[in-house]
C-alpha cells in the first residue's frame, strides 16, 4: 500500500481523513503537530504528504520548505485559510497542490491519485535508460533524462511541477493553452475552478528564467486566453 504522512493537529478531521484514504487503500500515517510532522516527514518514506498549514510548532509553511528542500514527493496543502496570499505562499514554497477546508472527501482522493500517479510517471522517466535527450530554445536548454534546466549556460532549479510546466509549454511552442488546460495537462486533474496554481507557477517560473519576470521573452501571457511560450 502506498503510504501518506497526514499532518494535521484536529483530530477528527486527521481520523475522517485516515479512514478514507485506509479504505481508499492507502497506509496512513498521522502526526498531529508541526515538530512531529516535521521529524516524520523528513527521516521515514513516505509517497504524499497531506499538510494542514496552521499547526502547533512548527507550521504548514515551514514544513513544506524543509521537505521540498529535501525530497521530491507531492505535498497537498489541506488548509481553512482561503486567503489566495496563504495559498500562493504554500505553492512558491514548493506545495504541489491546495484545497480548502471544508472539502468533499471524493476530491481529496481524486486529487491524492491524481497526484501519486505523476509521481509514479516522474520516477519511471528518471530511471527509464535512454540517450540523453535535449530541448534548446534561445537560453534555455532542458535535460530531459537529468530533468535539468540552464538559463544562459547557468543551472536554474526548479520544483517538479514548474519543470513541467516548463517543459510541457516549450515542448508546444506558440501554442497558446488556457489555465485550465494547463491544470489538467500538468496536474492531472481538472481545475476544479481554481486557476491560481497555475498562476502561481508561472510567476515562479518567470522569476527563475527570464531576464525581467515583468517582460517576458518565454512565457507570454495572452490576456483573457491564458500562456504561450515564444520561439
Amino acid at each position: 500500500m502506498r503510504p501518506i504522512l497526514i499532518i494535521e493537529d484536529d483530530p477528527v478531521i486527521a481520523e475522517v481523513e485516515k479512514d478514507y484514504l485506509e479504505a481508499s487503500g492507502y497506509a496512513v500515517e498521522v502526526a498531529m503537530t508541526g515538530n512531529l510532522g516535521l521529524q516524520k516527514a523528513l527521516t521515514e518514506e513516505y509517497d504524499l504528504i497531506l499538510l494542514d498549514l496552521m499547526l502547533p510548532g512548527v507550521d504548514g509553511f515551514e514544513i513544506c520548505k524543509r521537505v521540498r528542500e529535501a525530497k521530491n514527493i507531492p505535498i497537498l496543502l489541506v488548509s481553512a485559510k482561503k486567503e489566495d496570499i496563504d495559498k500562493i505562499r504554500g505553492l512558491g514554497l514548493g506545495a504541489d497542490d491546495h484545497i480548502s477546508k471544508p472539502f468533499s472527501l471524493g476530491e481529496l482522493v481524486a486529487r491524492v491519485k491524481a497526484h501519486l500517479s505523476r509521481y509514479d510517471r516522474l520516477l519511471a522517466d528518471q530511471t527509464r535508460k535512454l540517450p540523453t535527450e535535449e530541448l534548446k530554445i534561445r537560453g534555455i536548454r532542458i535535460d530531459k533524462l537529468a530533468r535539468k534546466v540552464f538559463v544562459n549556460g547557468v543551472e536554474t532549479i526548479l520544483t517538479s511541477k514548474e519543470y513541467d510546466l516548463l517543459l510541457f509549454l516549450a515542448s508546444h511552442p506558440n501554442w497558446v493553452f488556457s489555465k485550465n488546460e494547463l491544470f489538467e495537462k500538468i496536474w492531472g486533474m481538472d481545475a476544479y475552478g481554481d486557476n491560481a496554481t497555475v498562476t502561481v507557477h508561472v510567476s515562479k517560473l518567470r522569476e527563475k528564467i527570464e531576464t525581467d519576470p515583468s517582460n517576458p521573452q518565454y512565457i507570454e501571457t495572452i490576456w483573457g486566453v491564458g500562456y504561450r511560450f515564444q520561439l
